[in-house]
């Protein structure tokens, strides 16, 4: 049971046992003790240590909670996904199949083969496994629907933003505001030579052809393949479509029939083969060779010596930064955007300045706006090798949330408190209709809602 908590926080939502599973399930269930019955939801004590535990990480134990009050927050959850069911929100199995296979493909990631993820996690085999995820993401997504489907016409008037600001005022207790600044940068890529590239690729080949002959293709990887997990898998890896892996390692994977060999393709990693070792069903085991070409110090340099020319432009005002990006720039996803870094927690231009990535931080935080880096190397988590400048485009200094110059955030926490609200409402409202049973054990404690239906 432990271990299977573990996975649920992985999975960032928590296990759902229903009132007519099996036996089995029945026996677990009464060994681990039920808390409270909510519908047709079955709530487990293990479920709160689970959320506890979660809490608790995502707080790094800045916040205490008790087990009444996770009780509660649970047993709200439990009322969206059996209201859901009620009100026929539809999960489609293909909502649920990608998730569970983005999940599985990550921790495959992690330990390297589907024998080593069940059996790490505690369970049986791969499809007691995948009938678990199925049962937590099912549930995940009827709440994340019943949510949507509760609020999906709460807005604000500008009149409810300055109302919701003003209470905030008047209770001083208005949200500071973090140092926000915007990014540009200009990157250029360090690129192999044709020459060592094609010695890659024959090498592949050679390797490949080999392999034709009789040799063992996973004595080859282990061998020569530069994937950092060949130690723990030998170049092993289950996938399906959903799987998280590049585009072109699933092209080739699903291009071949059961003991085909591909040509050598490449991807962002590198160059690869490799091989269908077995296909069950929408499953694949394919087992890869990876190569990466060697970049000379000569060739770094060469380009670190054209992006210096490049920033020296721009700083004796022989070009615009906007205008760099445009004409040298080579990372396709924010040339777009005129070397714009957009912030994946938020998805616009503002990043808080005390949140970032401490590598990121440490390069940009003594910069004043209008302020170019130096010339600096980075890689991605591919590998790929780059030199890049970066722009302090704008740069807010940490302050008291203003309702002009900060109304959008003031409007999203206005919009968010309104959801809220409304959800609320409709839980005080749905649990008077709704069979609950509680366990004695948790019959003192003091909910917000009258879930215990005690005479008011």
């Amino acid at each position: 049971m432990l271990k299977k908590i573990i996975v649920l926080l992985l999975l960032g939502v928590v296990f759902t046992v229903k009132a007519q599973d099996t036996t089995q399930t029945q026996k677990r269930v009464k060994l681990d003790g039920v808390a409270t019955v909510v519908g047709k939801n079955i709530v487990l004590d293990s479920e709160i240590a689970a959320y506890k535990l979660e809490f608790e990480q995502q707080s790094e134990g800045k916040l205490e909670i008790s087990d009444c009050e996770m009780l509660e927050q649970i047993m709200e959850r439990k009322l969206l996904s059996h209201h859901a069911v009620i009100d026929s929100v539809e999960v489609s199995e293909s909502e649920i199949n990608s998730r569970v296979e983005q999940k599985i493909a990550y921790f495959l990631q992690q330990l390297g083969s589907e024998e080593k993820v069940y059996t790490y996690y505690g369970f049986n085999d791969m499809a007691d496994l995948r009938k678990e995820f199925n049962e937590v993401e099912k549930e995940a997504l009827l709440v994340q629907k019943m949510q949507m489907k509760l609020t999906e016409e709460v807005d604000v008037t500008p009149e409810e933003v300055r109302n919701y600001y003003k209470s905030l005022e008047d209770e001083n207790n208005l949200p500071e505001i973090g140092s926000e600044i915007e990014l540009q940068q200009v990157v250029l890529y360090i690129e192999p030579s044709e020459k060592e590239t094609q010695r890659v690729i024959d090498k592949l080949e050679e390797i490949k052809q080999q392999v034709e002959n009789g040799d063992n293709f996973k004595m080859k990887a282990i061998l020569y393949s530069q994937d950092p997990g060949v130690t723990q898998n030998s170049g092993l890896y289950t996938l399906t479509r959903e799987s998280e892996f590049v585009t072109e390692f699933k092209e080739a994977a699903f291009s071949l029939d059961e003991g085909e060999m591909s040509e050598p393709f490449k991807t962002d990693f590198g160059y690869h083969i490799l091989k269908v070792e077995k296909i069950k069903g929408k499953q694949r085991d394919v087992r890869h060779l990876l190569m990466i070409p060697e970049i000379t110090a000569d060739q770094k340099k060469k380009v670190k010596d054209s992006l210096e020319s490049i920033r020296k432009e721009i700083l004796t005002l022989k070009t615009t930064f906007d205008d760099a990006v445009e004409k040298y720039s080579q990372e396709k996803e924010t040339k777009a955007n005129k070397g714009l870094l957009m912030n994946p927690e938020t998805n616009d231009s503002k990043f808080d300045l005390t949140r970032m990535d401490p590598t990121l931080y440490a390069r940009v935080s003594a910069l004043k706006e209008g302020d170019i880096t130096d010339v600096f190397y980075d890689e991605n988590r591919q590998g790929k090798q780059m030199y890049k400048i970066i722009l302090m485009k704008s740069k807010t200094d940490a302050h008291t949330a203003d309702l002009i110059a900060d109304y959008v955030k003031i409007q999203d926490l206005a919009l968010k408190k309104k959801k809220e609200e409304t959800i609320a409402k409709w839980t005080k409202e749905k649990i008077g209709d709704t069979y609950i049973k509680i366990n004695k054990d948790y019959k003192d404690c003091n909910f917000k809602n009258n879930w215990k239906k005690e005479s008011l």
